[in-house]
């Protein structure tokens, strides 16, 4: 009897140690993630303030544009 216990608690600390094991793999497996996630964050606010300030640059030159046609159209 006092064997089979033995034998019970041995297995219960193997299976314990591999669900710590489990549990570390996971926890640097979402380190990981968040990591990249991050990375991808500031990748993506990089574009939209790029974007911003292209749409910007277009907006300018749409409006300079718009004012020659004016112009233009006033010398008719």
């Amino acid at each position: 009897m006092l064997d089979d216990l033995a034998s019970s608690v041995t297995e219960l600390r193997e299976s314990v140690t591999e669900v710590k094991d489990s549990v570390d793999g996971l926890r640097v497996t979402a380190q990981a993630l968040l990591q990249v996630a991050a990375q991808n964050q500031r990748e993506m606010e990089f574009v939209k303030q790029r974007q911003a300030e292209s749409d910007q640059r277009f907006n300018i030159l749409l409006e300079e544009v718009r004012y020659l046609i004016r112009g233009n159209n006033r010398d008719d």
